[in-house]
């Protein structure tokens, strides 16, 4: 039983810490918060034992095993790194850090210290997404040869929330295209150039942006992610067939077969047994069990080449991503006016 604590209760921490009735072989045992006082009220929330009032704390606490980090992207190196020089597994919320230099450092520390590391992109586990890669395993639809992927999230502009604060990460690339990106590279790999197109708001993060990926054999993955509404679907192209990720992509319940030549589509309907977010925790699980400290599912090469499209596309677009480096001085204390963590995450409810 892999003993869990939750490392920022924010808006995002409510819906994973919510899934935990449906997580196997883990319990959460504690949360962490810069303030007591919201560090209780989610553990009363969520019949949690031990609620910290500062993050040293829970990491001093030897009864967790596994932490959950739901802070906004530019503490995630800071936080994370904590995690890490604890001795404790991390689950880190999407996007990994706020720049490609953030996530190797975090990566090169938990391979240095043998610990586990994993980014929570929950897609990944989700079961239409699981046959999905089955089928194009088997080749059900031959050679993939390319990916279409949107994902939009209507939200008025409001300089006070998270999303469109510079300081805390906020855009569309860390929050949404992370998503977009994160399927065509599990699909097709790293790609080998990006063109990237986009918006900036008055605040300076980004309001939209589009990728192109190319592989240099003629394959790609055509992108988008904004802060308007849109389809939110997905499709995967291959030469004798293709599967179609009905919205929203990133958590679906069931994939659609095409295939050639008459054939009616085969809807194949898979829904998690919970919202969905217990399955990145019980990959975490399953790997410690088996002593590993890398998901084969969720690598964390995956989520550096992921990371790198990221930043390429931060630095094309102009968008001055930063991480809050981790000292004595700033583990515990938030930049800007919102707490830590007071994260609202596009689409997550």
């Amino acid at each position: 039983m892999v003993r869990w604590a939750v490392l920022g209760p924010g808006r995002i921490a409510e819906s994973v810490a919510g899934d935990f009735p449906h997580v196997a072989d883990g319990e959460l045992v504690a949360v962490g918060s810069r303030s007591l006082e919201r560090a209780e009220q989610f553990a009363r929330a969520h019949g949690i034992a031990r609620a910290y009032g500062s993050y040293d704390e829970l990491l001093a606490d030897a009864e967790v095993d596994a932490v959950y980090v739901a802070t906004p992207h530019t503490w995630h190196v800071a936080h994370g790194t904590a995690v890490l020089e604890a001795g404790k597994a991390l689950l880190m919320e999407k996007s990994f850090t706020a720049t490609l230099a953030g996530a190797e450092s975090l990566v090169a520390l938990a391979r240095a210290r043998g610990v586990f590391a994993m980014e929570a992109m929950w897609t990944r586990f989700q079961p239409a997404i699981v046959r999905m890669r089955e089928l194009i395993a088997e080749g059900a639809i031959g050679e993939v040869r390319g990916v279409e992927a949107d994902l939009g999230a209507e939200r008025p502009f409001d300089p006070e929330d998270r999303l469109f604060s510079l300081d805390l990460g906020g855009g569309t690339i860390l929050d949404l295209g992370v998503y977009v990106v994160s399927l065509a590279q599990m699909v097709l790999g790293n790609p080998t150039s990006v063109a990237v197109t986009g918006s900036l708001m008055s605040s300076g993060v980004d309001g939209e942006s589009s990728y192109l990926l190319s592989y240099g054999d003629g394959r790609s993955a055509t992108l988008r992610a904004a802060f308007y509404s849109s389809p939110g679907a997905a499709r995967v192209v291959g030469t004798k067939g293709w599967i179609d990720i009905p919205p929203r992509f990133h958590h679906p319940d069931r994939i659609v077969l095409h295939r050639p030549g008459g054939t009616d589509p085969e809807e194949i309907v898979l829904p998690p047994a919970s919202r969905g977010y217990s399955l990145e925790v019980d990959e975490v699980n399953r790997c410690l069990a088996a002593g590993l400290t890398e998901s084969p599912t969720m690598p964390l090469d995956d989520t550096l080449a992921v990371q790198a499209v990221l930043q390429q596309a931060a630095d094309e677009i102009g968008v001055p991503l930063t991480d809050h480096l981790p000292t004595p001085t700033n583990f515990q204390r938030s930049s800007g006016q919102k707490s830590v963590e007071s994260v609202v995450t596009p689409d997550r409810r």
